[in-house]
């Protein structure tokens, strides 16, 4: 469907996932009804179901597929220039501050709980914010000289990915800044 909107009518419904999504970071996935979505994008009802016909799931679905996108804006402009010193150690403090203030409420890691068991193609959304983010960093490590610049980008983000499940679980980011410290060892 979104291949075939009106500019108009495109902007309605990035305007609705926005939305979305601010409210579903701010309260969560279980606090938030269509009716607050309404409330937030000043949409009406008869909008919200043409642009989401399936309702609620398929509303959670695009979010998904947005807060997989904004993982790694909210990374920028750091991602794009790692390769350089410094450019670690900068990129680190971005990503640990994101998690920092998110706290234990990753809308990525809810929505796809929420989700992957009704919903098969969620699990390639993950799948490919994964990839692209594993690339961006091999891409950093190439610039940066390193050897085996993929087997470190799979190290830097699995390190990544650990020390925010173990901040999710515990709400302390010290595991998540000594995993990235360690996997950035001789970059920072």
């Amino acid at each position: 469907m979104v291949g075939s909107l009106t500019k108009k009518g495109a902007a309605t419904r990035e305007r609705i996932v926005a939305g979305a999504a601010q409210l579903l970071r701010e309260r969560g996935v279980d606090e938030v009804s269509l009716d607050d979505i309404r409330g937030l994008t000043a949409t009406s009802k008869s909008q919200l179901f043409h642009y989401f016909p399936d309702g609620r799931s398929q509303l959670l679905f695009a979010v998904a597929e947005y807060e997989a996108q904004q993982v790694l804006l909210d990374q920028e402009p750091q991602l794009s220039a790692l390769g350089p010193p410094g450019s670690w150690a900068g990129w680190r403090d971005v990503v640990v501050e994101k998690y920092e203030r998110q706290g234990t409420r990753c809308p990525m890691s809810a929505l796809t709980r929420r989700l992957a068991p009704s919903h098969p193609e969620v699990g390639p959304v993950v799948a490919q914010l994964l990839t692209t983010w594993q690339q961006r960093i091999e891409d950093g490590l190439r610039r940066a000289g390193v050897d085996e610049p993929r087997d470190r980008a799979m190290i830097i983000l699995a390190a990544l990915q650990g020390g925010v499940a173990l901040l999710l679980a515990t709400g302390d980011s010290t595991a998540l800044r000594v995993a990235l410290d360690d996997a950035l060892g001789g970059l920072i």
